[in-house]
């Protein structure tokens, strides 16, 4: 491919130069190099690929990998789509709702998470303070803009959307839009992912009830007990959330509430277990065991779900190791 570009580049330089039309020039190059570089940084998409990933490497979020699958394969067959896929992921802390950001950088991007058309925002990080919004909501707009100008199919992942200040939530508002469209820019063929604990409480509650009342984990979908539909007024409403009123939610520009559960023991010792391989240790199940039960469950009396997740399993498995 490289070699073909630069034969073209080379044949189209000539005439140029030859010719005196400069414009031509500038524009044929800017095409195929536009071309190149999207052709060259996009993986063909393999839906058999990311099923294997997710089942691979995910553990305890059967919903998460239902709705991630078939939303990610609709939008990335999609010839023209007509809105950007926008996802959101809720759940409490260390349930895997940056690790499925990663597993659909990876089966889009030939860099995965590391592509430079992969964009991170951390809201206290990059926003960190209040008196600053208006020069942030300008920024945000302008990296926005300016990357999916230069490339269409960019992914955007904003961690701590609960956290983030709603006039920056409103910013990103024009760009989720459908037949998206900003100054000449259309946004159709990006992605957009929020990871927030937002309404992890009430999926832990869901969650809790279903296994109270004696039922299987896996019989819990995304509009049991109308789930989806609960995450969505909870963060709507909740005073301390970003998205309280937020047009985003308003305008019903998130194709997907996605409830991340919380994990039993057999998904933390999973964990466990993954962590032993990537630490080049011999995989011990007991010792997996032993490492999960040491870890904080809730509720007090029953020790159903990991405080946790599967946060701090790393370090607290190096405890352990000889």
């Amino acid at each position: 491919m490289k070699v073909h570009l630069l034969i073209v580049l080379l044949l189209v330089s000539n005439i140029t130069l030859s010719s005196g039309f400069l414009d031509f020039f500038a524009a044929a190059a800017s095409y195929v190099i536009h071309k190149f570089l999207e052709q060259d940084d996009l993986l063909p998409f393999d839906f058999k690929g990311l099923e294997k990933d997710l089942r691979d490497s995910l553990f305890g979020q059967h919903i998460v990998s239902d709705v991630v699958l078939k939303a990610v394969k609709s939008f990335m067959t999609d010839s023209n789509p007509n809105k950007p896929l926008v996802l959101s992921f809720h759940g409490t802390a260390g349930v895997g709702k940056n690790h499925v950001a990663k597993i659909i950088a990876r089966n889009v991007y030939k860099k995965g998470d590391q592509s430079k058309h992969v964009h991170i925002y951390i809201s206290e990080h990059h926003f960190p303070h209040r008196n600053k919004l208006d020069l942030y909501s300008e920024q945000l707009k302008q990296w926005i803009h300016g990357n999916v100008s230069s490339f269409p199919h960019s992914m955007f992942i904003f961690d701590e959307m609960d956290k983030m200040q709603p006039q920056l939530i409103d910013v990103i508002k024009p760009f989720l839009d459908y037949e998206a469209n900003v100054d000449g820019v259309s946004f159709r063929n990006a992605i957009f992912i929020f990871l927030s604990n937002a309404g992890g409480n009430v999926i832990a509650e869901v969650a809790l009830d279903f296994w109270r009342e004696g039922k299987d984990r896996e019989e819990l979908w995304m509009n049991s007990k109308e789930l989806e539909t609960k995450i969505l007024q909870n963060i709507f409403n909740d005073k301390n959330s970003g998205f309280l009123h937020s047009s985003i939610i308003d305008h019903h520009l998130v194709d997907h509430y996605i409830p991340f559960l919380p994990l039993e023991l057999k998904h933390v010792r999973q964990c466990v277990m993954t962590e032993m391989h990537h630490l080049n240790m011999i995989q011990d199940y007991d010792l997996a065991d032993e490492v999960a039960r040491d870890l904080p469950f809730f509720p007090a009396e029953e020790k159903i779900f990991a405080v946790k997740g599967c946060k701090s399993v790393r370090q607290k498995l190096v405890l352990y190791a000889d």
